[in-house]
């Protein structure tokens, strides 16, 4: 039996919910391979995912792709590449909440947006603030990373970036009315988030195994797409109470975009060097277009 440990990127939601039922249904056995899925909530965020897959803590860690283009270039290198993208458009945004008055980029300026402290981010939001119109002079704030969304429905915050389909679902089941400004209509064109990555290395000496994987888990996500209501089942005693609640609602938003028998998974290679194209414009990342190989699709 192949043993593999991956870190979510996240507390369990439904963007995870084909991890759970890969695990739940026997998906990863039957590829003779052992999962341990690790997740923030396991100790508040203290290290994340990317730092765990570079140490070795984890074999496949659960990133947006601008940690693949961080740990690629930095002052010591790592070879990590994206195998496998979790969505097949970008299900987030930046929201504000509508009784702030905040109903466009621009009227940021002066705000405080709460920020995860990941590499590329704040540049993005000040260049979407930017490119509609503002001057970009946004107050960053850096809360616990687990309580950011509760930063901004407590009012310490004026914006941040959410999963429409999470917590989106969450302020909808409230009655909280959000603003959500989507990257991409506002000339920023976002990549894949969040990507399944794996160590260079590791990849060469076990690639068998991470192939297998990658089975077995196209098939919890495509079963997740067609038995909603099972997988929120499995799902949500994975969750808290609050979660418990829209666990269900977030799933039938999600499942749309897991893709299908032939597209689960699959990068488009005109969609990240876009926005590989877009960080080397802005100056964020002086050589990120010759990063495009390290979003690959060859082992699905």
């Amino acid at each position: 039996m192949n043993t593999l440990k991956i870190s979510l990127d996240w507390t369990p939601n439904a963007n995870h919910a084909g991890f759970f039922v890969a695990e739940k249904l026997g998906f990863y056995e039957q590829e003779g391979l052992q999962v341990h899925i690790i997740h923030p909530g396991n100790d508040n965020y203290t290290v994340t995912p990317a730092k765990k897959l570079e140490t070795g803590e984890a074999d496949l860690a659960l990133t947006p792709s601008e940690s693949v283009i961080s740990l690629n270039t930095k002052a010591k290198p790592f070879a990590a590449k994206a195998i496998a993208a979790l969505l097949q458009e970008d299900l987030s945004a930046i929201v504000t909440l509508q009784s702030s008055g905040i109903s466009r980029p621009q009227l940021l300026d002066g705000k405080h947006y709460a920020s995860y402290k990941a590499r590329y981010e704040d540049e993005i939001i000040r260049q979407m603030v930017i490119n509609d119109g503002g001057t970009g002079a946004i107050q960053i704030i850096y809360p616990e990373k687990l309580g950011i969304w509760d930063t901004l429905l407590a009012g310490k915050a004026d914006a941040t970036w959410i999963f429409a389909n999470w917590e989106g679902v969450e302020a909808e089941e409230k009655g909280i009315a959000l603003n959500y400004f989507r990257l991409s209509d506002y000339g920023i064109p976002y990549g894949y988030s969040p990507v399944i990555v794996a160590d260079q290395a590791k990849i060469d000496a076990r690639r068998e195994v991470y192939q297998a994987f990658l089975r077995a888990l196209k098939k919890g996500f495509l079963y997740a797409k067609e038995n909603i209501a099972e997988s929120a089942a499995i799902l949500k005693p994975l969750l808290s109470e609050r979660d418990q609640s829209y666990v269900l609602q977030s799933l039938e938003k999600t499942a749309p975009f897991y893709g299908t028998a032939q597209s689960w998974g699959v990068m488009q290679p005109e969609k990240v060097k876009a926005f590989l194209q877009w960080l080397q414009a802005r100056e964020l990342e002086p050589h990120a277009e010759r990063l495009l190989d390290r979003f690959s699709n060859e082992l699905l």
